[in-house]
């Protein structure tokens, strides 16, 4: 019987489902058809591997071809069914042995000549090769970001000969033996180049150790930025679970995925002029947006009420959930995105408000109004709102008197605070649920009783009074201290600066 069947990986969201390809040639006119939900790029592997096969020195079938992707009712895209495709060709019109094909999976784009071309989306692919123990067959230019994935068996090649010659028995595909991949550091930037702002590096040691989100506000050229692009420099490393998890997100947007970056957990600053489908995700075919980049790294909006309001309310639900889903006529996609967010804003429509220059005009309706553009909802999500004034020349000159700690140092505290909650709870202190936190955040009478009056007095909200808890627990861990106490938990209440400005 003129039937093969081949193995490959589709595409849907970060999931790399399995795609079965079967081809059958029969008596008839001759015609090749692609049935299964194939879009223009799919339809259009017909003529690339008619092409791809007769300059490989093959024959293409002068028959009835036709060619099944299933599931029927996955949508399928993209150049990477091409060498699954003629593979099958081959395999059923006699030209290549149909034996093993079963412990194979391929996945590549193929050029007129047979050359193989990279695809997006490689790391997924081996994920789910690996869990279903077979062998993948991909381009060689992906083979080194699909070898992240530990025990994943990996076959790169070339051209369409070179795998046809390896199914063959003529000349076998060498697996491909991963390197030991150094993860880079950022040795150009360091916590000691901002002098003075000793407040403002302690939060961003708390917003580091428990990934509490935080909110900067302060003059123009006060350094909000120049803090925020250091962030990265005292975050822990990221587990292997985790890299994987934030490469698969890379591995399918546009721009790709960096493997000496590894280990590093992202930093994304989007632009304040960057679209709801650009900070979340979107387009007929979903793909991750800005928030999903960042899936266990940071988020920094710098200029926060310069974008767009609509922009900044689709936030809300993935600082709370930790997804994003996106819906389509046709499909749906689920994104992670597990961020920390770093936000910095002037304090007034000029910037200098309170600022010692005196410079500022700004009447209070004005910076009522400009502050309004956070809406209450998301201000209530952000866990620290930290002021950020203007040091003075001699400390800038001279740098602070007891001189600046390193990111080194600083990481080393965070590392170590971040693994006494690891170790209690298994996860990050923001990440705790409304049950855990009655568990691991427990308050003395004396503690209850300074919260109760902190709700009251400037109105928070029952997320705030979870997120201050949450952020006392980050602030005792820091300390070293298995209770939360009264200094920890007013210095949580205090960091909600902008609570007792409304």
């Amino acid at each position: 019987m003129s039937l093969a069947i081949i193995y490959s990986r589709g595409r849907t969201g970060i999931n790399a489902p399995l795609v079965t390809i079967e081809v059958h040639i029969s008596n008839g006119l001759p015609s090749l058809s692609i049935v299964g939900l194939p879009e223009t790029a799919v339809k259009e592997s017909k003529d690339r591997v008619r092409g791809a096969i007769i300059n490989s020195h093959f024959e293409f079938p002068l028959q009835r071809i036709t060619i099944n992707l299933a599931p029927a009712d996955l949508p399928k895209e993209g150049g990477r069914f091409d060498l699954a495709i003629a593979l099958g060709i081959l395999a059923a019109s006699g030209q290549i042995p149909k034996v093993r094909l079963d412990e194979y999976e391929c996945v590549g784009e193929l050029s007129l000549s047979g050359a193989l071309r990279p695809i997006a989306g490689t790391l997924p692919v081996a994920i789910h090769t690996r869990d279903a123990q077979r062998t993948l067959i991909l381009p060689e230019e992906n083979v080194r970001e699909a070898a992240l994935i530990k025990q994943a068996g990996l076959l790169p090649a070339t051209s369409l000969l070179e795998v046809c010659a390896h199914l063959g028995g003529q000349k076998s595909l060498t697996a491909f033996v991963p390197e030991t991949v150094e993860n880079l550091n950022c040795a150009n930037i360091d916590f000691a180049d901002v002098h003075g702002q000793f407040h403002v590096k302690r939060a961003f040691e708390i917003a580091a150790t428990g990934s509490h989100n935080l909110l900067m506000l302060g003059p123009p050229g006060t350094g909000k930025s120049m803090l925020a692009s250091r962030l990265p420099t005292i975050v822990p490393e990221l587990t292997e679970q985790q890299a994987q998890e934030t490469a698969a997100i890379a591995s399918i947007s546009d721009k790709g995925f960096d493997v000496k970056n590894w280990l590093t957990p992202p930093f994304r600053a989007p632009h304040h002029t960057a679209s709801a489908a650009a900070l979340v995700g979107g387009g007929s075919h979903p793909k991750p947006g800005e928030i999903s980049l960042a899936h266990n790294g940071t988020l920094f909006l710098d200029e926060l009420p310069e974008f767009d309001r609509k922009v900044l309310e689709v936030l809300r639900e993935p600082l709370e959930t930790g997804h994003i889903t996106i819906s389509r006529a046709t499909r749906q996609a689920d994104f992670p995105a597990k961020f920390l967010l770093i936000a910095a804003m002037n304090p007034c429509p000029c910037g200098y408000i309170g600022d010692s220059s005196g410079r500022c005009h700004c009447t209070s309706e004005q910076v009522a109004k400009y502050r309004a553009k956070i809406s209450g909802p998301l201000l209530d999500r952000i866990d620290m709102h930290i002021e950020v004034p203007r040091v003075s020349h001699e400390v800038l000159r001279k740098g602070s008197p007891g001189g600046e700690e390193s990111s080194a140092k600083i990481r080393a505290r965070v590392v170590a605070a971040r693994n006494i909650a690891l170790h209690r709870q298994g996860k990050v202190n923001s990440a705790l649920s409304t049950t855990e936190v009655k568990t691991y955040c427990e308050l003395s009478t004396q503690g209850h009783q300074l919260l109760e009056q902190a709700m009251d007095k400037f109105a928070l909200s029952h997320r705030a009074y979870h997120r201050i808890l949450k952020l006392a627990r980050t602030i005792a861990d820091l300390a070293n201290s298995e209770h939360i106490q009264i200094i920890h938990l007013s210095e949580a209440i205090a960091y909600r600066k902008l609570d007792r400005n409304q």
